[in-house]
């Protein structure tokens, strides 16, 4: 059965553009990069011979994003909306939201809102979501 996470992988169209997001907006860091050639015959992704640059960011101890750039065959346009099956988001914990929501909108990062905190069972919890470059979503959590 399931042990452990590995990584979270994302599709993404402008590779530089999305790293530098990652490692200098939010702070993670370029753990590797690979160029991966899948055989005529297909590998794991079921698609023959394809050509993709795939780049790991994150904590070396921790969670990794794999940033999955196609080459060839160059990946179809579209976006899926935060409500729709099949969307998916990013999730990272913060120390103080307030902060980091006035630093990324100051750096141009759109917000669907501002932060919403409520009080908890636990404590206070503030959670905002906003989205990459590409339109991924992310989520930050302040508990």
């Amino acid at each position: 059965m399931v042990s452990s996470f590995n990584h979270t992988g994302i599709v993404v169209k402008d590779v530089g553009k999305m790293v530098a997001f990652y490692t200098e907006v939010l702070g993670l860091k370029k753990l590797r990069e690979i160029d991966s050639v899948a055989p005529p015959t297909g590998d794991h992704t079921g698609i023959p011979g394809a050509r993709r640059k795939l780049v790991f960011v994150g904590f070396p101890d921790g969670h990794q994003i794999e940033l999955v750039h196609y080459i060839d065959p160059p990946s179809p346009r579209g976006h899926l909306d935060k409500h729709q099956f099949g969307a998916t988001h990013i999730c990272f914990n913060v120390d103080d939201l307030a902060s980091l929501h006035r630093a990324l909108s100051s750096r141009g990062v759109k917000f669907v809102t501002t932060p919403k905190f409520r009080d908890m069972p636990g404590g206070k919890i503030g959670i905002v979501y906003a989205q990459d470059p590409e339109g991924n979503w992310l989520e930050f959590i302040e508990s």
